[in-house]
């Protein structure tokens, strides 16, 4: 069975719980996911396939996704990719939340030389337990909503996708 790799930068974990519910969906549709932190990932050789995320901190990807991203460029052209950003709070389409926000600016003509099969936004989680004092700050003066705006059903839905674009393509 061909491997796909979930691979995810995360600051405070909900883009890896993301990254884990994908590598879920995927092992339930019948495919073998291995999910890993991007800067843990190692050789692509052994996956056919590669979906990569990472938490969005304003409009950048974490260091350690975009190191990826930008180290296994020619790789990931060479297989079927789909990236995926999470960070806006709030209810609602997250690229409205994002102010139509899709994809890091810098990393843009990276992505356009691989040529994902899809870019999905998912809304995030804003915890302030877990934020810095800055976070914090940050948060009060733009009002933020805070709390988990993740969806379950949309970032399954958009797993159940690869998972069917995949099979489509081995049969």
């Amino acid at each position: 069975m061909e491997q796909v790799l979930v691979a995810y930068g995360t600051k405070y974990g909900a883009t890896a719980e993301i990254a884990e519910k994908i590598g879920q969906v995927l092992d339930q549709e019948g495919l073998a996911a291995k999910v890993l932190p991007a800067d843990r990932a190692g050789d692509l050789t052994p996956y056919h396939a590669v979906v990569l995320g990472s938490a969005v901190y304003i409009g950048q990807w974490r260091k350690e996704a975009a190191t990826f991203l930008e180290a296994n460029a020619q790789q990931l052209a060479e297989r079927p990719v789909w990236l995926f950003s999470s960070g806006p709070t709030g209810k609602g389409d997250p690229v409205l939340l994002g102010k139509g926000w899709a994809f890091p600016e810098g990393l843009q003509s990276i992505a356009d030389s691989i040529e994902p099969r899809d870019t999905a936004v998912f809304s995030g989680v804003m915890d302030l337990d877990k934020a810095s004092f800055f976070e914090k700050l940050i948060v009060k003066l733009i009002k933020a909503p805070v709390g988990d705006f993740r969806d379950w059903d949309a970032i399954t839905a958009w797993a159940q996708a690869i998972a069917g674009a995949l099979k489509e393509e081995a049969a």
